[in-house]
């Protein structure tokens, strides 16, 4: 079998682009493997195509709303294939010119297959063997599929289908409760599907600040038809449909549905890359890293979802600009800093955090006080009429170090950032109530959580 030795491999070409154009512009020869669309899962199975087609809810949504502003507007139709072809006619050829790009680049050639470890060093691509000393695992992370009784037998989807339909699903069920679950319920239910969320915990999106995931699940579970504490018994074909057969407070209840959405967490890709063969360490299929992203066996980095330290592109991206310098000046390395690492949820109403939750600093007995302030309280939140959307402040009574911030509500990802500004460069409270705020602007909401703090000079 031939042999081919690089200077540089990295595997997947998500925010793994970002380490191979560093060693490519170095003058050194890189091999990128990747056997789907360039891109990585951001660009072509998640946030761009997902949040295209969520603003098309959100557009939906304020439409129905406009009669709360003495508007008489509605929804007459919705033409499936032209939303479809609006965002997959922005995200493919977009991909496709990465890969493009790459092909063509100086020091750089593509491996347009999948590829997997045989050795420590060494892969294995079609009927090639490639070898470099430097290695860098950015393979990311695919949808995990539960094995409940009957779902081989069904034709279900994952978040990896979901958005490439070419035909919108009259009765969906979504079985899960975190965030992808969100906001495709939002996306689907917005545009005339009539959607149920299965989730066995009692609380949606869990992971986020108690009081913030308990006032979403009340604000859906009205919209919705949202149930909880519930279990999957069975799946089964119903003639061109699908019976789902679950068990909620002991009792056992039938719908039927013609599509049947899994959004039940996901897997790190180790398996398909056979990691082992590397001697690469893995908990839980995840890749071990040092505070540098590199693994135990020097030389060998990774990156991103398949190390599960965080799962966002942000944080991808983060990792893959201290990985690609740590990797190539060895004597001045540089500790990753994951402070202030912030997320967002795009369903409705919008969703955002940054930094511990309220639950998280009670388990760690970390002294703190608290502010909140609702929407509707102020002269923009009145304007949008948004009666259910508040910030949610959480600090230090000593140093007025901002601990963290939660937000539900319009432009929840966009309110957020001048709190992380202030958390990443260490302003403290003072970050924001000494800045001066448009009146009567929405920022003005995060301004009033951070002055309705009690106690915060005792």
């Amino acid at each position: 079998m031939k042999k081919r030795e690089f200077d540089v491999i990295v595997i997947g070409a998500g925010s793994g682009l970002i380490i191979s154009s560093y060693a490519a512009n170095k003058g050194l020869k890189v091999a990128i493997i990747e056997e789907g669309p360039f891109g990585g899962t951001c660009l072509n199975r998640g946030c761009i195509p997902s949040k295209m087609l969520i603003h098309v809810a959100d557009v939906i949504e304020n439409i129905k709303r406009a009669n709360l502003f003495g508007i008489t507007a509605e929804v007459k139709d919705i033409n499936w294939g032209k939303i479809q072809k609006w965002v997959w006619g922005t995200v493919d050829p977009s991909a496709k010119g990465i890969e493009e790009a790459n092909k063509n680049a100086k020091n750089i050639t593509v491996y347009k297959s999948r590829g997997e470890f045989v050795d420590k060093k060494v892969l294995k691509v079609k009927d090639e063997l490639i070898t470099a000393e430097r290695i860098f695992i950015c393979a990311g992370t695919r949808p995990q599929v539960p094995n409940f009784e009957g779902l081989r037998d069904i034709n279900y989807i994952t978040s990896d289908e979901a958005l490439r339909l070419e035909k919108q699903p009259k009765k969906l069920v979504i079985v899960g409760g975190g965030y992808i679950s969100a906001e495709l319920n939002h996306f689907f239910s917005s545009l005339g599907t009539d959607v149920t969320v299965v989730y066995r915990g009692d609380i949606l999106l869990k992971n986020e600040d108690t009081e913030i995931a308990e006032a979403f699940t009340k604000i859906v579970s009205k919209k919705y038809n949202v149930m909880l504490n519930t279990d999957i018994v069975r799946f089964s074909k119903s003639g061109n449909n699908i019976k789902v057969i679950l068990k909620q407070n002991g009792k056992e209840k039938e719908i039927i549905v013609d599509t049947v959405l899994m959004t039940t967490g996901r897997v790190p890709n180790t398996d398909i890359l056979k990691v082992e063969n590397s001697g690469v360490k893995t908990k839980n299929g995840f890749v071990v890293v040092d505070e540098f992203m590199e693994t135990n066996i020097p030389g060998i980095f990774a990156i991103g979802d398949i190390v599960g330290r965080y799962q966002f592109k942000h944080s991808a991206n983060l990792e893959a600009n201290y990985c690609a310098y740590n990797a190539f000046n060895p004597s001045k390395k540089i500790k990753v800093d994951y402070s202030a690492m912030p997320h967002a949820i795009f369903t409705s109403p919008q969703i955002a955090g940054v930094g511990f939750t309220e639950q998280e600093l009670k388990e760690r007995k970390i002294k703190y006080l608290t502010g909140k302030y609702n929407y509707y309280k102020t002269g923009m939140g009145k304007a949008m009429e948004d009666k259910d959307g508040f910030v949610k402040v959480l600090v230090d009574p000593k140093r007025k170090e901002i601990l963290g911030c939660h937000i539900l509500g319009h432009d929840a990802s966009t309110l957020i950032q001048e709190v992380i500004v202030a958390m990443k460069n260490k302003l403290g409270i003072e970050g924001i109530t000494d800045t001066v705020h448009i009146h009567p602007a929405l920022p003005e909401v995060v301004l009033r959580a951070f002055y309705s703090i009690k106690g915060i000079n005792e």
